[in-house]
């Protein structure tokens, strides 16, 4: 008996090849895995399919239909006898296709001839070309309609034949995921028979779900969405198979928030407050309306005896800082601990001079001179040495540190903290699962969350739309900061528009200002590494175009470096002007000095990687060119021209770019030059990277846990499966009456593991 859980070789066939790539390469070990490897689109096979815009070299999947099949004889040139040819041209709903079939023995050719007879229908698909002003299909593999010739030039009809297979075809042909070597005939016998075999299909969703959902069972919907007989049908199926995933991902992140306040945490009320009264009492300006409604949540929320999980997203400037160093003062007032952490040394080094210049003397506590309510504020990175690490180490174990902020040295195990009671964490895309959770865990209980960020990236917006995250956003920008001008560079279009780049460059120096010019490398050919300010995991928002750029950096001319770009600069169009490099293999002094002097206004030109994305502020910079801008993600770019603009002076960002109009690199660009809001951003990146792991596993390299939920087409079905799991989790928190949907729940929480408890 075959079930959905019996090896996926059941109903493969003898065909081992395929089947290891099917198992390997396509994830499919069972027959229920098969069964759930959707189609990912539909050829409608009554009509001719519409074609537009071919490009040379594309694969193409059409429905066509035989307007001529001529037999051709000519010499061939190794042996010099007559060999054949059978020249098809097919129609389209738009261009037609030349096909070509070679043959040794004019009987082949003619039963060929027979097979693809004038009139007959098929499903095609192969590459496309140019030859004399025609189109070509070349090496195509195809599926007919209808019947064809009883035997083939070797005998009968081979039973592999795809058509042969094909008797019962219906309107909507599937087309599925592939991998090399695989076709999707291949597929669809597989899952045609699996279907026929299969009599048990397990139902995750409970009856009265399905009801009130208007949902299908979950037998009709598999057959739907495998050999549907219109679009109405496909629409059916999908929808019961997106609540469902829906569902079972809600039950999993309930059930996560459910125990992690059962567990509980310490809350923090804030004592008699003197620490953040005597700060606030100091502050030369007002809070902004945004900072004060944020602080007032979060405070709300330390007071809570389970762990605040709260994302604060605001643009660059907007005060993030402060409305986060407020919420560490208020912990620190209830006897606990505070810690910031920064992914770069550059960042980790500005917010301690920034947050013990804001503090005063209520940063000088234990020492002659500091206030009576004063704390201590510790700075940890990975650059010090032993011996500089040894009493901040000791203050930190012993509570005598109310504030501590450093880089991912915080995480290190001879790090021990007396009672961390809230974790900041900045730009939390920088870090991963593992790393975040190697901080919490150092608290004895679980300690209260914050992490900010000016562009959440895909992942966060998923856990937002998810529920899992609460979300605060500062909306108004603070006095002083002025719009930036963003604009493309298109080189590959407009190979002299560099220059100009250059003189606009010349123009804010010669005007009194700065200007950064960004790479993607440090030398060479070669990817920024190591440094104790590189990034601690690739920026996610890069990834897909990031290898992209890396494939064409090999064909074509290579990515921009720091230490070549600097020399070209110095030597060329900002000969004169005073030009400096950064990037995060120099040294942490080396590093330090060298923003210290662009700060002071010694340097005209800072030429870098991406180490001053964030934390790094100089109000003097007006400009920033970045350099194969498209080699970076949406956030680094919106975080990046975030380093001008900020003292009043209105910016100007130019992404110089060699990607072509129309492809996904260039549209990301156009989406960045045509707005500043941080969250619409965000929606972008996600149509275009998808939402990743919700369950934060694909940062350590399992599948994402979406196959059929798209979090911006999906927002309505999610926030209704959050409603029907938290009622379903009211009444049976266990569901033991929901025995198959309990089962998919716990496989979706043993797949992600321990990460699940880490994200």
């Amino acid at each position: 008996m075959i079930t959905v859980d019996t090896p996926v070789a059941a109903v493969l066939g003898d065909q081992k090849t395929k089947r290891a790539k099917i198992e390997e390469k396509l994830g499919i070990r069972t027959v229920g895995d098969l069964l759930h490897h959707f189609p990912r689109r539909y050829v409608e096979t009554k009509e001719l399919t519409k074609v537009d815009d071919l490009r040379p070299g594309e694969i193409v999947t059409v429905v066509g239909q035989v307007v001529s099949a001529d037999v051709r004889t000519y010499n061939d040139r190794r042996t010099g006898r007559p060999a054949y040819r059978l020249d098809v041209v097919l129609t389209t709903d738009g261009p037609r296709l030349r096909m070509s079939f070679f043959a040794k023995g004019r009987h082949v050719a003619e039963w060929n001839q027979r097979r693809l007879a004038v009139g007959r229908r098929g499903l095609f698909v192969g590459g496309v070309n140019a030859f004399r002003g025609e189109w070509q299909l070349t090496n195509p593999k195809m599926v007919l309609f209808g019947p064809g010739p009883e035997g083939g030039p070797g005998g009968p009809r081979d039973a592999a034949d795809p058509e042969a297979e094909l008797d019962a075809l219906g309107a909507l042909y599937p087309i599925y995921p592939l991998t090399g070597g695989v076709e999707s005939w291949d597929l669809q016998r597989a899952i045609t028979f699996a279907r026929s075999v299969v009599d048990d299909v397990p139902e995750v969703l409970p009856a009265e779900v399905r009801e009130e959902h208007g949902l299908l069972p979950a037998r009709t919907a598999l057959d739907w969405v495998h050999a549907p007989d219109d679009r109405t049908q496909v629409g059916a199926a999908l929808k019961r198979y997106r609540f469902e995933e829906a569902l079972v991902t809600q039950l999993v992140l309930a059930r996560r928030r459910r125990a992690l306040r059962a567990v509980g945490a310490q809350a923090r009320t804030g004592g008699d407050g003197a620490l953040l009264a005597a700060f606030d009492a100091r502050l030369p300006f007002e809070l902004t309306g945004g900072q004060r409604e944020v602080g007032e949540e979060i405070e709300r929320d330390l007071a809570e005896p389970h762990p605040m999980n709260r994302l604060l997203q605001g643009e660059v400037g907007s005060g993030k800082t402060l409305v986060a160093l407020r919420a560490m003062l208020r912990v620190v007032d209830s006897g606990g601990q505070a810690a910031l952490l920064a992914p770069t040394e550059v960042l980790a080094q500005q917010h301690h001079r920034s947050i013990t210049a804001m503090l005063g003397d209520l940063a000088a506590g234990g020492m002659l001179g500091g206030a009576p309510e004063a704390t201590c504020v510790e700075l940890l990175t990975g650059s010090m040495t032993k011996a500089q690490r040894t009493e901040p180490l000791l203050r930190i174990a012993t509570g005598e540190a109310g504030i501590v902020i450093g880089t991912h040295a915080l995480l290190e195990e001879n790090v021990s903290f007396f009672d961390l009671g809230l974790v900041v964490v900045d730009e939390q895309h920088r870090f991963g699962v593992e790393q975040r959770a190697a901080l919490t865990d150092k608290a004895g209980t679980p300690p209260h969350v914050l992490v900010m960020t000016a562009t959440p990236i895909p992942r966060t917006v998923a856990m937002t739309v998810f529920g899992d995250l609460e979300t605060s956003t500062l909306a108004e920008l603070p006095a002083g900061r002025a719009p930036i001008q963003t604009n493309v560079v298109p080189v590959a279009e407009h190979p002299g528009w560099i220059g100009r780049v250059w003189e606009r460059v010349r123009e804010e120096v010669a005007a009194g200002h700065q200007a950064y010019v960004v790479c993607p490398r440090i030398a060479g050919d070669e990817l920024e590494q190591g440094g104790q300010d590189a990034p601690l995991e690739e920026d996610p928002a890069a990834t897909g175009d990031a290898k992209t750029a890396d494939r064409a950096a090999r064909t074509g001319p290579p990515l921009a470096a720091v230490e070549e770009v600097v020399a070209e600069l110095a030597d060329g169009p900002l000969a004169g002007l005073r030009v400096s490099a950064l990037h995060g293999r120099m040294g942490a002094e080396d590093k330090e000095r060298t923003m210290r002097a662009f700060a002071a206004g010694e340097i005209d030109v800072l030429v870098s990687t991406t180490v001053i994305e964030v934390g790094v502020d100089v109000a003097n910079a007006t400009a920033m060119v970045l350099l194969d801008a498209d080699r970076f993600g949406v956030s680094q770019l919106h975080q990046l021209r975030g380093r001008v603009g900020r003292g009043g002076l209105p910016g100007l960002c130019l992404l110089v770019s060699r990607a072509e109009a129309g492809t996904p690199a260039r549209q990301r660009l156009d989406a960045v030059a045509s707005t500043s809001d941080g969250f619409e951003l965000s929606r972008v990146d996600l149509e275009q990277r998808r939402e990743g792991d919700v369950l934060g596993t694909s940062q350590s390299g399992f599948r994402s846990s979406l196959q059929n939920l798209r979090v911006l087409r999906d927002e309505k079905t999610i926030v209704a499966a959050r409603r029907t799991a938290e009622a379903l989790l009211d009444r049976d928190p266990d569901l033991a009456s929901a025995p198959e949907l309990a089962a998919a729940v716990r496989e979706m929480e043993l797949s992600a593991g321990e990460f699940i408890e880490k994200s």
